[in-house]
């Protein structure tokens, strides 16, 4: 078959057109749509009305890795993020990286194909990409890792600004009161957002190169760099502000947040901590106790260690979980420690559980105390626990309204 059949026969097949708007009184060509089996008229993605036309189109092989794949068809004029469209519904497979066979990545949706170096026959590599969500109180954040592009919505300040400095977004995290922050592949870092919330970064902007992590409280940003060092930026008050420690800061193995402090764990197992003192910004009761800790857990307003030992060393708002004396002598041989946003709970070696903090919010399981035993998991809503026995069955405490009553449903576990 000649080159123009080959090129009639996809036409024939192909649901795209070249789309014409009348601007000005001219008819002139744009972009592409995909022709609904139904026939109805096509529109632009804005709606307009379009006519079409059947000069021009381009053939491009997308394949996925295992070899599996389409030959698409599309105007020559198109965009990436028109072919990125059209793979995505063609393969059925949604979020989609595409791929040279020089490696270059097709990243800008508004960029040509021609400028892309997309040619007539070209072979594409489809990468599906999972995408990953962060939220304030009040807003999402949506990317795919190594993506260009981020999805916002709900109470958020604009962040146009900032999608122009976007490129292969690695990691977001968010603040609870309503800021972002983005790793991008470069290793640096960028902000947006409520500016007393840690959506203002410029202050340190020049610092935050080769960022590996990023941890947040309710108003406040702290980032793990290369060279193990932390930056901080955000309400100071709130653990925005780390200098009174940022000596202590070296050799950082990682990072954990209440509600408006940090604790981070140095790489000799010791700790250090900044921010509100009545969230656990200050451990100075504690410090001398604060050797080999190999995992920390937080409430909102207190935190809690596991020693190599297996015992527990916790500080912070005594209410919220900061004080365990009353159960000091029960914490041996701890193997996990979970946290509602009030209390902790504690799985021992033997499965059993100790729990201590706010007696609302899961602070106090008595009333199920003979049921924990051979615990393997423990989840936690902002009030409540929920434990995952050894013989399938689930035993919930705290407020009821938050999931610590389950006998309602007790009975439909062993169908699952």
């Amino acid at each position: 078959m000649d080159q123009k059949k080959r090129v009639d026969s996809a036409r024939s097949n192909c649901q795209c057109r070249y789309l014409y708007a009348k601007r000005d009184g001219q008819r002139r060509r744009t972009a592409f749509v995909s022709m609904s089996p139904q026939g109805d008229a096509p529109r632009r993605l804005d709606g307009s009305t379009v006519f079409l036309d059947s000069e021009g189109m381009l053939r491009v092989v997308v394949s996925f890795p295992s070899g599996s794949g389409q030959t698409l068809s599309l105007p020559e004029l198109s965009k990436v993020g028109d072919l990125k469209i059209l793979a995505q519904r063609s393969l059925g497979q949604g979020f989609l990286k595409l791929v040279t066979l020089e490696g270059h990545v097709l990243t800008n949706p508004q960029e040509s194909l021609q400028d892309a170096g997309v040619q007539d026959g070209e072979h594409l590599t489809a990468v599906a990409q999972q995408v990953q969500v962060a939220a304030t109180d009040r807003a999402f954040a949506a990317w795919c890792c190594g993506g260009n592009k981020i999805v916002a919505w709900g109470n958020v300040m604009p962040h146009w600004e900032v999608q122009l400095q976007l490129g292969n977004v690695e990691q977001i995290q968010a603040t609870r009161d309503g800021a972002f922050a983005a790793i991008l592949a470069d290793g640096s870092a960028i902000a947006w957002g409520d500016p007393h919330c840690g959506g203002d970064c410029s202050e340190v902007q020049d610092q935050l190169c080769n960022v590996q992590h990023i941890q947040a409280t309710g108003q406040a940003f702290a980032a793990i760099l290369a060279d193990w060092s932390v930056v901080a930026w955000g309400e100071p008050d709130r653990g925005g502000d780390c200098s009174t420690v940022q000596d202590q800061l070296r050799n950082v193995r990682q990072i954990q947040a209440s509600g408006d402090a940090f604790a981070a764990i140095l790489d000799d197992g010791s700790v250090v901590s900044w921010g509100d003192p009545e969230c656990g910004g200050d451990c100075s009761t504690v410090q001398d106790q604060l050797r080999n800790v190999r995992q920390i857990q937080a409430t909102e307003s207190a935190f809690a260690v596991i020693l190599a030992d297996g015992s527990v060393v916790a500080w912070g708002h005594p209410e919220c979980g900061g004080d365990c004396s009353t159960v000091q002598d029960q914490l041996r041989n701890v193997r996990q420690i979970q946290a509602t946003g009030g209390a902790f709970a504690a799985i021992l070696d033997d499965g059993s559980v100790v729990t201590w903090g706010c007696p609302d919010s899961g602070g106090d399981s008595s009333t199920v105390q003979d049921q924990l035993m051979n615990v393997q998991q423990i989840q936690a809503t902002d009030k409540a626990f929920a434990a995952i026995l050894a013989d399938g069955s689930v035993v919930a405490w705290g407020d009821p309204d938050c999931g610590g009553d389950c006998s309602a449903v007790e009975d439909e576990f062993q169908y699952l």
